[in-house]
């Protein structure tokens, strides 16, 4: 909730701050940070059980290619991010994901150190290392919807501190011993922040 607080303060003050340079057709941008993925509270229901995901965080990483003058299409990736499962509150697995997204931001230009943006693009998770003492647990990969928020607050021409927000949706299908048992529900907000590199 702090994160995104911080988001919105920054967003709204971008016009204060002294001026910074815009992205330019053929930049690139390489971000080394954190990311907090968050699954929503209500994660369907598995063998007739409520279910429930917690969060997790991991190192991330961002590559951007600027196709145009503040647009540009962004990689996303992280380490494995861990998540243990629960049924009507007892513990019932564990599993591993990766979500590398690839997005189309657009930097809104300002005039300001600040540099808010918004992003559209797909996301692809990938769901490994699953156990669970109940039996044989595998959850599905998944496609989905992405979205993305954030800003940039530059320290110099070269380097900048971001802030951001994702919304991916996640849903897979969920089997035990070989039987479908459910949809799990992620549809996760990640929060992140990084410092950015421009090339």
């Amino acid at each position: 909730m702090n994160m995104k607080i911080t988001l919105l303060a920054v967003l709204a003050t971008a016009a204060l701050a002294a001026p910074a340079a815009a992205q330019s057709a053929g930049d690139m941008t390489l971000g080394l940070g954190v990311a907090l993925v968050s699954p929503k509270s209500d994660n369907g229901a598995l063998a007739g059980a409520a279910a429930t995901v917690n969060d997790s965080a991991q190192p991330s990483i961002t590559f951007e290619y600027f196709l145009r003058d503040n647009l540009g299409i962004e990689v996303l990736g992280a380490l494995p991010f861990k998540h243990s499962i629960y049924l009507n509150g007892g513990f019932a697995g564990e599993t591993k994901q990766q979500p590398p997204t690839i997005s189309l931001n657009y930097h809104i230009p300002t005039g300001s150190k600040f540099t808010p943006f918004v992003g559209l693009g797909v996301n692809y998770t990938k769901f490994f290392d699953t156990s669970s003492p109940l039996g044989d647990l595998k959850i599905d990969d998944s496609f989905g919807v992405a979205a993305h928020l954030g800003a940039d607050y530059a320290l110099s021409d070269k380097a900048a501190l971001r802030f951001d927000l994702r919304y991916a949706k996640i849903e897979s299908d969920v089997s035990l011993n070989g039987a479908g048992i459910g949809k799990v529900e992620i549809d996760p907000l990640v929060t992140g922040i990084s410092y950015i590199i421009k090339f």
